[in-house]
């Protein structure tokens, strides 16, 4: 069985993960990792309707709390559906978002509403245990310029947490560089104000030291 691995990209609204996520499956692909692509919330059929629900829909629809249980919901049947199976078979797996999103939206950035850092992490050891991802690109934009793209968008694909004021966005971007500050093995920083070569280029070097090489 060869090598897998669970590659996770993370960051605000607007910063490039989703395509930085489908060229780098063709990079692996071409070096003969098999892999497949994935996003949370979401992933599995039980998860896609969870996503419905908490993406969908006024700013003000769910509190923290809420939020924070239905993503977690959604990764528990992620994780033992999809996840966990794939890596076991040697396929490695490319994420959108995963526990470091909970972290950021409901534990830190909502504020004084928030569950905190210290809930979260209960929970994810319940529904987790140890498990980590590999490696983690925390995609690190302005607000200004993440708000920008937004604003581009189909009005219809816009979710509820890019509809929220400029001052969540700022808490988030804050709160995902706390997370990779803190977590320095794990999760490496990308500028993703570069070209979309420059960064996927950056990508590949960063995983062929830290994955590929060992």
């Amino acid at each position: 069985m060869g090598k897998s691995f669970f590659i996770t990209f993370e960051g605000g609204e607007g910063v490039g993960k989703s395509t930085q996520i489908k060229i780098l499956s063709d990079y692996l692909e071409k070096k003969m990792y098999k892999n497949i692509i994935t996003r949370e919330p979401g992933g599995t059929e039980n998860a896609e309707l969870i996503r419905n629900i908490v993406l969908k829909g006024k700013v003000d629809s769910w509190d923290a709390t809420s939020e924070a249980l239905l993503m977690f919901a959604a990764r528990r049947d992620h994780f033992i559906r999809k996840i966990k199976p794939n890596l076991d078979n040697g396929i490695s797996v490319l994420c959108d978002r995963f526990a470091d999103s909970t972290m950021a939206y409901q534990g830190i950035a909502y504020g004084k509403t928030g569950l905190g850092v210290k809930k979260v992490e209960d929970l994810y050891k319940i529904v987790l245990g140890n498990f980590t991802p590999h490696l983690t690109f925390i995609m690190d934009l302005s607000v200004e310029e993440s708000l920008h793209r937004i604003k581009k968008r189909d009005i219809d694909s816009i979710n509820r947490y890019e509809c929220m004021d400029i001052e969540f966005h700022k808490k988030l971007r804050l709160a995902f560089l706390d997370i990779a500050k803190n977590n320095k093995e794990r999760c490496v920083v990308i500028d993703a104000s570069k070209s979309i070569d420059d960064i996927h280029n950056e990508i590949c070097n960063i995983i062929e030291l830290k994955l590929l090489s060992k």
